[in-house]
């Protein structure tokens, strides 16, 4: 073990020297972190990999102990994920919220950063009258157990939804909700308003290509350059469907009454594989997508509607996942393979240790000693450059 250790640290050392000044940086850069798998690494291997491609943003579908454990007193902030099977026990009886952040939530938050809980994932999409109408008492008896802990400003509160629930999206000034849809969406505006909170969208340009290559330009999907449109009622111009795609949900809540809630996006991303039906699913638009995506977080760019405003994104996904259910896509969106490999090259070059930690101690050493190599790695490259400005002098 302590010769399997000695060399995993050197290793990574190495790692650190080599790519700290190149790497991509991490700030504003989300994954969502699915294990529907039965080969993916264990949360501790993986607290490894994204320390050292510099994530610090992650998107869990549930609360999974073994994961908040794992990342314990790092500079990860999660937001974690409460299922559509809790809800309706919830709506009708706020203790069980209480019980749900007690075994959930406050055994971790102390040492993991929970910045936020997303209450079901795309609800309306179900078309199941009973989960739509328990959405919102849900996520205010959670709102409301938050505040009784004191955590009600520490941890949002929200939930994410497919933009399924546009009937309008073209031009993106004509953004609006379907019909069926607002009178649950109206009060569940109001709410995010009140507690002021982000409202989530999972938004993929890849079904609108696959469902219409003929008259979707690849080019506008992937981020490439292209002529791209111009809004008639605004003049605003759009080089890429996701800008739009956003825009559109902000008039659709701007006809609602809100101007004042932010959308961020909560899943986006393209797969490296589909179906034979599934047109534009290859490693090379996988490539091109995530890639552009990942270059405008970097320069922190607005939709054209809202410049002022650095696009809020969550990739999707960190692994392919091969339990996921659904056409061949559903299990290849990952960046990377559950060996750490990348599935295609996006300038994200990270390392997944090749050690097994079997006990929660061990964990706990190997994670602090990890701290401490990227501290003196830190501390080294700012001497080195204090040593070169001082030469220059």
């Amino acid at each position: 073990m302590a010769t399997h250790s000695l060399s995993f640290f050197f290793r990574v050392l190495l790692l650190l020297f080599l790519t700290l000044s190149e790497r991509i940086k991490g700030q504003g850069v989300g994954i969502n972190y699915g294990q529907i798998a039965n080969n993916l690494p264990s949360p501790a291997r993986v607290a490894v990999l994204l320390r050292s491609l510099n994530i610090t943003r992650v998107k869990l579908y549930d609360a999974d102990p073994n994961v908040l454990f794992s990342f314990s007193n790092s500079q990860v902030d999660f937001m974690i994920g409460l299922g559509n099977e809790y809800l309706q026990n919830m709506s009708t009886d706020p203790t069980k919220a209480q019980d749900w952040l007690q075994q959930r939530l406050e055994p971790h938050i102390s040492k993991t950063r929970i910045t936020s809980i997303v209450v079901g994932n795309e609800i309306f999409k179900t078309n199941d009258h009973v989960l739509i109408e328990n959405l919102l008492p849900a996520m205010k008896s959670v709102y409301a157990a938050l505040t009784n802990l004191g955590l009600e400003k520490q941890v949002t509160v929200t939930s994410a939804h497919s933009l399924d629930i546009l009937s309008t999206s073209y031009p993106p000034s004509s953004g609006s909700f379907k019909e069926e849809f607002i009178q649950y969406l109206q009060p569940l505006l109001d709410f995010h308003s009140q507690i002021k909170s982000p409202f989530l969208i999972n938004a993929y340009p890849f079904f609108a290509y696959k469902d219409s290559p003929k008259e979707v330009p690849l080019e506008y999907v992937l981020f490439q350059p292209n002529q791209g449109m111009v809004d008639p009622n605004t003049n605003l111009h759009y080089d890429n469907m996701l800008f739009a795609q956003v825009d559109a949900l902000y008039s659709a809540i701007k006809t609602l009454g809100h101007t004042d809630i932010e959308v961020r996006i909560s899943e986006t991303g393209w797969p490296s594989k589909g179906d034979e039906n599934e047109i534009g699913a290859s490693p090379e638009n996988a490539a091109l997508y995530n890639g552009n995506l990942l270059k405008l977080i970097r320069q922190r760019k607005g939709t054209p509607a809202k410049q002022s405003v650095p696009i809020d994104v969550y990739v999707f996904a960190l692994f392919n996942e091969n339990l996921k259910p659904g056409p061949v896509s559903e299990r290849n969106y990952g960046l990377f393979y559950p060996d750490g490999k990348p599935v295609y090259n996006v300038g994200m070059q990270g390392y997944l240790p090749d050690i097994i930690y079997t006990s929660r101690a061990t964990t706990i050493k190997i994670l602090n000693l990890w701290r401490v190599v990227m501290g003196l790695a830190v501390a080294w490259f700012i001497l080195l450059d204090m040593g070169g400005k001082m030469r220059m002098r």
